[in-house]
């Protein structure tokens, strides 16, 4: 492909992740694989080359833009020599017209960069949120032996982690092929850190998702005592048995959930975990590094209901914990109603606990919690906070 032709390419992927985040379709990564599956004349250096151009554009764009063009529009604004690839040429797009539609600029959409303002996120800490991410991996301690980690890599400051540059081929290395090694964002490592997850306990990732975190705790736990992976995803869920085989993890026990009904679910394990771990569904805004389209899919009306059922997961979680047990509350995102605001209103309707700040080696505290951010940490962007029933 010519260096027009990809600008071209872009182009009509960005129509598709616009309409996509439109329609709640299907996410940018998967909607870009798709694209190019139809055109196998496509090369690696083609891939790559419109795949920056694309993520480039989105991170450019603030609103939600008119089309692909004025999203690339409004990144050749600041780059001439990628205006002059606009030249009509064959597989190129056509000329740049005076007064045609440009995307605007910014972090977010307007209402949404409104909510970042008040929880004190900066121009340059909101920013950071639309830079690059790097590749972290968390070490599996489960696996013993000697351990050959791909070059390139840094130690992290989490316990277990490692960071290398984003383009890192790591899940073809043999470390990653044996199970030494998970990827991991070194601010999701630290998550589970603070629920400090002991050998013999019982635990309970009572959003387990695809089992991430549910398998850092079960390092952690060293493959001792019961270890409870809950979703009310089935197919997400589904993925953890062939992950926690490959990790060497044999403690976890999966229980598919019914939206509203958990406590049924979960009736075995009330009053009776020690730690229980909320990772709740909620804005994402702390993974626009990886998901920048994410931005632009986000509404008010969702953002409501994120609020809603992380109140009411922690009110189902509190449930479950043993007096003296602690509850781990984690959401990736920077705004304040779905962090510390959640925190303190958790407190407010349970007496019968008391926060305890996380002693982890990263975040600033915020609350009855600790915000970790890519622009203070070089981390994906969460909240988390501990409570200990009294």
């Amino acid at each position: 492909m010519t260096p027009a032709a990809r600008v071209q390419a872009a182009i009509e992927i960005l129509d598709l992740v616009i309409e996509a985040a439109r329609s709640n379709g299907a996410p940018a990564d998967r909607l870009i694989a798709d694209w190019f599956r139809a055109r196998r004349f496509a090369g690696s250096g083609d891939r790559r080359a419109v795949r920056e151009l694309a993520y480039r554009a989105i991170r450019a764009c603030g609103e939600v833009p008119e089309s692909g063009r004025a999203a690339m529009l409004r990144v050749a604004r600041h780059d001439a020599e990628l205006a002059a690839l606009f030249d009509g040429s064959s597989h190129a797009p056509t000329p740049i017209r005076e007064g045609e539609p440009v995307a605007s600029p910014g972090i977010a959409p307007a209402w949404l960069l409104q909510r970042l303002t008040e929880s004190d996120i900066e121009e340059a800490e909101g920013e950071a949120l639309l830079g690059r991410a790097p590749l972290d991996i968390r070490v599996n301690t489960l696996k013993a032996g000697p351990l050959q980690l791909p070059e390139g890599g840094e130690r992290t400051v989490a316990a277990h982690g490692w960071r290398y540059p984003p383009e890192t081929r790591i899940e073809q290395s043999p470390a990653y092929l044996e199970g030494r090694i998970e990827v991991q964002d070194t601010g999701s490592q630290l998550t589970c850190e603070a629920v400090a997850a002991r050998p013999g306990e019982t635990v309970i990732d009572l959003c387990a998702g695809a089992g991430g975190k549910t398998l850092a705790l079960a390092a952690a736990m060293e493959n001792s005592g019961r270890l409870i992976a809950s979703d009310a995803d089935r197919a997400r869920l589904s993925r953890l048995p062939p992950r926690a085989d490959r990790a060497g993890a044999t403690c976890i026990e999966t229980v598919l959930l019914d939206p509203g009904r958990e406590t049924e679910a979960l009736a075995p394990f009330l009053e009776a975990a020690d730690a229980v771990l909320v990772d709740a569904p909620c804005s994402g805004t702390g993974t626009w590094r990886r998901n920048p389209e994410a931005r632009w899919r986000l509404t008010e009306k969702q953002l409501q209901r994120y609020m809603a059922v992380q109140g009411r997961l922690l009110d189902v979680a509190a449930q479950l914990v043993k007096p003296g047990g602690r509850l781990v509350f984690v959401t990736c995102s920077l705004l304040d109603v779905e962090g510390r605001e959640q925190a303190q209103d958790f407190l407010d309707r349970h007496p019968g606990w008391r926060g305890e700040v996380p002693a982890l080696p990263a975040g600033t505290s915020r609350g009855p919690g600790l915000r970790l951010s890519p622009y203070h940490d070089g981390t994906d962007g969460f909240f988390v906070a501990r409570f200990i029933r009294l």
